[in-house]
């Protein structure tokens, strides 16, 4: 029975002692405007990264996201002007390239690349 205290005790002690902090958590603002997009930064570290679609055009737009070379497409609801939409998610190393996919957006100008870096 003495041996349970000391067992609580160590139990507390290593629950008191740091644990290795998780990745910060990256964000990218891609405002979308007629008709092109803006980011807040072109880089990122790979892993988790928020994704903030901000409709400061007076139509409505929407946020594909594409890995090169992959074949998985994130998509980020249409924002109506003065909206913002947002996807939290993990991007691999690559190179990505994002485009508006309503109607002829991409091909007016709604398009742009995000490089995600090795840590």
């Amino acid at each position: 029975m003495r041996r349970l205290p000391l067992l609580l005790a160590g139990f507390a002690v290593a629950g008191a002692m740091p644990t290795q902090a998780a990745a910060p958590l990256s964000r990218v603002q891609v405002v979308a405007l007629e008709f092109h997009y803006r980011l807040s930064r072109v880089r990122v570290p790979a892993g988790a990264v928020r994704i903030e679609l901000a409709n400061f055009g007076q139509d409505e737009h929407d946020l594909r996201l594409q890995r090169v070379g992959g074949s998985t497409v994130y998509q980020l609801p249409k924002a109506l002007p003065g909206q913002r939409q947002v996807l939290n998610l993990r991007l691999k190393p690559g190179l990505y390239r994002l485009w508006c996919s309503l109607a002829d957006h991409a091909s007016l100008g709604m398009h742009a690349q995000l490089r995600v870096r090795r840590r």
